[in-house]
């Protein structure tokens, strides 16, 4: 009996012909589930994307086999409908199987996809949760996503419609009339028209925004700006992708506990 056994007592077991979704965090490895990592240590084949590092991947049992199915902006990347394919093709095969996602599977990445592939076809799963990087991202970068007297709700959303259409096709003057916070992933070569949407709908192009790359890794950046110039900014900046953006109140707070840190750190010394 290993120690995730003991601290997990009667947790299920990966079994032949099963599938399990699992999201893996946002990349630093200590954010992976319990769950995430026993799955780890029991699958034949891990179907991972581009997200999932090497210190994740590591964790794995010896021998197992790992498949590349990663999905990336405006690169050469596997349609939706053939990973889901090698899913049912997997399983069918009698693999013990852990789709291992970035972040969370069920927060934009596209894990209703799969699962109801994979009930379609018989084929028994379990979803395991991860940490959502557009919640990490704003911790890690110091920004709270609710603050008692700032907002009462925060949003999430893509930078671009439904099946990736054009950020134009988003009703972005809806969300600028909420006047809630905006966390927005996949939206860094979008963030142009978004910007121009959300001001054009009366949002305040000196709003604060932020840009997360590689959040909570040793590589992480933390790119602060306003919305009317925030587009312009992560070019100039050469900010890698992908990114988290933020735009609302709550950025400012970042500036506040940088400052208050450094005061602090001034008196410990």
């Amino acid at each position: 009996m290993t120690m995730l056994d003991n601290v997990l007592p009667g947790a299920s077991e990966l079994l032949p012909g099963h599938v399990w979704l699992a999201g893996a965090g946002p990349g630093d490895p200590g954010l992976l589930t319990l769950h995430a990592l026993r799955a780890l240590g029991q699958a034949d084949t891990i179907v991972h994307d581009a997200l999932v590092g090497r210190p994740i991947l590591a964790l794995a049992r010896p021998g197992a086999e790992r498949i590349f199915a990663g999905k990336r902006g405006g690169k050469p990347s596997l349609v939706q409908e053939d990973i889901t394919a090698r899913l049912v093709e997997l399983a069918l095969q009698g693999r013990r199987v852990l789709r291992l996602k970035g972040g969370d599977p069920f927060v934009f990445g596209r894990g209703g996809e799969e699962v109801l592939a994979l009930a379609a076809h018989g084929i028994p799963f379990r979803i395991i949760p991860g940490v959502t990087s557009g919640l990490a991202a704003l911790t890690a970068a110091l920004i709270p996503a609710t603050l008692r007297g700032a907002n009462q709700a925060v949003v999430l959303a893509t930078g671009h419609g439904a099946d990736g259409a054009p950020a134009e096709t988003v009703d972005w003057a809806a969300l600028a009339r909420l006047g809630q916070p905006l966390v927005l992933y996949m939206a860094v070569t979008q963030m142009p028209a978004i910007a121009r949407n959300l001001i054009g709908s009366g949002m305040s192009a000196g709003m604060p925004a932020a840009a997360i790359a590689s959040a909570t890794t040793p590589k992480q950046r933390v790119l602060v700006s306003t919305l009317g110039r925030i587009a312009e900014e992560i070019a100039g900046a050469g900010l890698p992708t992908p990114a988290i953006i933020v735009i609302g109140e709550i950025v400012a707070v970042r500036e506040r506990l940088l400052a208050l840190t450094g005061e602090v750190a001034a008196c410990a010394g």
